[in-house]
């Protein structure tokens, strides 16, 4: 799963609207931990907009596209989340992870994958997918907490149901967007004409 990017003295430059996106998708967050997914959706669908445009580092496109499939997950649009969870694996499978960051991208997909097929009470899949987690996981000697206990639970034969799923995700660090991770103080709030404005473009 993918923090929120920071600029980095000798890391790649963002640009001027740098500022902008990540204030958009603060605000987003905020909707999001209130329960407002669809508001949160849009801010973040336009905090993508203006990131790809403004050509900044791919890191924040991946960390707002990260906040979009909670958002649909944690509002049961399991389907979409699955859409984009093989799309995103197709691609890794025409062009490997090339470094750790990549190669953790990969596992966080396949564990996405997993979780969202076991909330669709499709177990032997999700185990495959948790399994293919930890594989590259393994591969980068990084730790994946949710998959590896799922995993157990599964050998185990525990029933798993969707609530203790949701309370492990969040004791793991599942989600990133937690209140934790939001500052409301860099949060910028867009009216219902720019919302609108934007859906048209």
């Amino acid at each position: 799963m993918n923090e929120m990017p920071h600029q980095q003295e000798d890391g790649p430059r963002v640009s001027n609207q740098a500022g902008l996106h990540m204030g958009v998708a603060m605000r987003g967050k905020m909707y999001a931990l209130g329960g407002n997914h669809a508001r949160a959706l849009q801010y973040y669908r336009i905090a993508i907009r203006i990131s790809v445009e403004a050509k900044d580092p791919e890191l924040f496109f991946r960390h707002y596209l990260d906040c979009v499939m909670e958002s649909l997950e944690l509002t049961g649009a399991l389907d979409d989340v699955l859409a984009y969870c093989d799309r995103a694996i197709a691609l890794y499978a025409e062009k490997p992870p090339p470094n750790v960051l990549a190669r953790m991208d990969l596992a966080s997909i396949h564990q996405r994958k997993g979780v969202v097929l076991m909330k669709k009470k499709e177990n032997k899949a999700a185990r495959a997918e948790l399994k293919a987690a930890l594989d590259e996981a393994r591969k980068a000697n990084k730790p994946m907490p949710l998959a590896a206990n799922v995993m157990r639970w599964l050998d185990s034969g525990f029933a798993v149901d969707i609530p203790r799923l949701v309370a492990e995700q969040k004791r793991t660090g599942y989600f990133n967007v937690r209140r934790e991770n939001v500052d409301p103080g860099h949060a910028i709030e867009l009216s219902d004409a720019d919302l609108m404005a934007v859906a048209r473009l």
